[in-house]
C-alpha cells in the first residue's frame, strides 16, 4: 500500500538475547519476504558478539544487504566503541556474512573527525575489501552532546573525495562520502536497489 520498495531495518542493541536478536532480524526478513517477495531488504546489526551462527542466521534469511559498521580506523576503536567491540571481530562478522551469501551485498560506514590519519582511513578501507565489503559510506562525526567524545577535526569536502576516489579504485562497488553521509544514506540505496533490480532480472 506504501510503495515501498527497498526497506532498512535495524535496532538497539539485543544483548539480553543469546543470539543478540539475529533470529528476531531473520524471521523479519523472512515474513517481509513473503508478503512481498521482489521488497529489498537490509539489516544494519551489530556484531553480535562474535557469534558467527547468529551471523549465518541472518545472511541466510533471503537478506540483500548485510550491514555492520566498523565506526573508526582499528587504532580509535577501544576510545570510540562499546569494550565489548573490536576491529577484527567486525572485520570477521562482515568476512563471514559474505562467505555464507556469496551474493549478499555486504555494507559498512566509518565515522571521520575523530583524529584518524589519511593512511589509517585506507588501511581500514583496505582490510574491508580483504573481506569482502562491496559498499562503504565515511561520514563526519558530529559530537551529540557534551558527555560524548569531542569533534578533533572537521574534515573538508576535497578529503572526502579524496577517499571517494581512492575507495573506487581499490574495488568498492559504491561508496558514498561527504560530511552529512549516514549509514543509510538514500544515494546508496537508490544504487543497491537499481543493481539488486538488475541482478533479479538477469536470473530470471
Amino acid at each position: 500500500q506504501w510503495g515501498v520498495d527497498y526497506v532498512v531495518v535495524t535496532s538497539v542493541d539485543r544483548d539480553d538475547l543469546p543470539d543478540g536478536g539475529a533470529g528476531h532480524f531473520a524471521r523479519t526478513v523472512q515474513m517481509m519476504k513473503a508478503l512481498k517477495p521482489e521488497l529489498l531488504v537490509e539489516c544494519l546489526v551489530s556484531d553480535f558478539r562474535g557469534d558467527l551462527a547468529a551471523v549465518e542466521s541472518l545472511a541466510n534469511s533471503g537478506l540483500d544487504v548485510y550491514a555492520h559498521n566498523v565506526e573508526t580506523v582499528e587504532r580509535l576503536q577501544p576510545y570510540v566503541r562499546d569494550r565489548r567491540a573490536n576491529y577484527e571481530q567486525s572485520m570477521r562478522v562482515l568476512q563471514h556474512a559474505k562467505e555464507t551469501a556469496p551474493d549478499l551485498y555486504t555494507k559498512s560506514s566509518v565515522m571521520l573527525g575523530l583524529g584518524e590519519s589519511v593512511d589509517e582511513v585506507k588501511q581500514t578501507m583496505r582490510d574491508m575489501r580483504a573481506a569482502g565489503v562491496d559498499i562503504l559510506t565515511l561520514g563526519q562525526y558530529l559530537r551529540p552532546t557534551e558527555h560524548h567524545l569531542s569533534v578533533v577535526e572537521y574534515v573538508p569536502p576535497e578529503q572526502f573525495e579524496a577517499y571517494n576516489e581512492y575507495a573506487m579504485s581499490i574495488g568498492f562497488e559504491y561508496i558514498a562520502a561527504g560530511p552529512l553521509v549516514r549509514s543509510s544514506y538514500r544515494a546508496g540505496e537508490f544504487f543497491l536497489e537499481s543493481k539488486l533490480k538488475a541482478r533479479k532480472a538477469a536470473s530470471t
